[in-house]
């Protein structure tokens, strides 16, 4: 039985060790040398093993004091970091935060924010899920986030606080191979024209588009649940679609992809929509959260 060990006889253990004598850890602790070697005798009584060799000058750890420091270093990490978290939660800090990302949003830039936010709060955990359309906004009302990133004004909700952060800017686009590209360089492309081909849309994991169509101009589609998908399908030449700039800037200038001029996709087959970081207003922000969207501003106006 292992019941008399305590985190002190652990700490006393690893102090000596890592000041090379009991002398030195008696210092280092602020004990009497006497008090050390009788906290260490205690914890090899315990243990029912020789910690360490004490025949020569110096104390040298056995084979199973070098085995067992690594368990009793595990330990006391873990310990650190239980308290850690008790303050945490003491203080307010999230045990987690949950957010939900529009599959617009470059996944990148929230990364980097999410690594920030952890310098400052470093115990608490993360749980991310990127989604399409109304994926974000029902996430919030559903309670399975704390805290969203949304793209466009197609999903509204007077529960949900919005605040503007930037401008996602998404193209049109198309395969080189595909009969929208063989067109004369700089040759408008009409409605007629993109309805003769397969648009590649998303589709909307929630009831809340249901009965609304968002950008679909062609009655031929292909609907893909990511914006991954709907990335490789344009590429692979299926159809054409709009993609985020972010997302295929260097696929149109390696040549991968070509850029359709449709002004009924926007000008030039451009067109930009508002981002927001969102949260419930009957759930304010704690305070990883807000480190968060700290970060991710400091990460936009960079």
């Amino acid at each position: 039985m292992l019941s008399g060990l305590t985190l002190d006889q652990m700490r006393t253990f690893v102090t000596v060790v890592e000041s090379g004598s009991f002398r030195s850890g008696a210092a280092r602790l602020s004990r009497v040398q006497s008090a050390v070697s009788h906290s260490i005798a205690n914890l090899e009584l315990e243990l029912g093993v020789a910690l360490f060799d004490r025949s020569g000058h110096r104390p040298i750890l056995t084979s199973e004091g070098q085995a067992l420091l690594a368990n009793v270093r595990d330990i006391l990490l873990r310990v650190d970091a239980m308290r850690a978290r008790a303050l945490s939660i003491g203080d307010g800090v999230e045990l987690e935060l949950s957010l939900t990302v529009d599959t617009l949003f470059p996944i990148a830039t929230i990364g980097a924010a999410l690594a920030e936010m952890r310098i400052e709060y470093p115990t608490v955990s993360i749980r991310l899920a990127v989604e399409p359309l109304g994926g974000p906004i029902a996430s919030l009302m559903e309670k399975r986030s704390a805290l969203a990133i949304v793209v466009g004004e197609d999903f509204r909700d007077p529960r949900i606080a919005l605040e503007a952060i930037t401008s996602i800017e998404q193209v049109a686009v198309v395969s080189p191979g595909h009969p929208l590209a063989l067109r004369p360089h700089g040759d408008i492309v009409g409605l007629p024209d993109l309805a003769d081909h397969l648009q590649i849309v998303l589709s909307d994991p929630t009831s809340l588009s249901e009965g609304r169509s968002f950008g679909v101009l062609s009655p031929q589609t292909c609907r893909v649940g990511s914006q991954d998908t709907k990335h490789a399908m344009i590429l692979a030449g299926l159809g054409w679609g709009r993609l985020p700039t972010w997302q295929v800037e260097r696929d149109i200038s390696d040549g991968r992809l070509r850029r359709l001029l449709a002004n009924a996709l926007g000008r030039n087959g451009q067109l930009a929509s508002e981002a927001y970081v969102a949260h419930r207003l009957d759930k304010p922000l704690g305070p990883a959260a807000q480190a968060f969207r700290r970060a991710l501003l400091r990460g936009l106006s960079r």
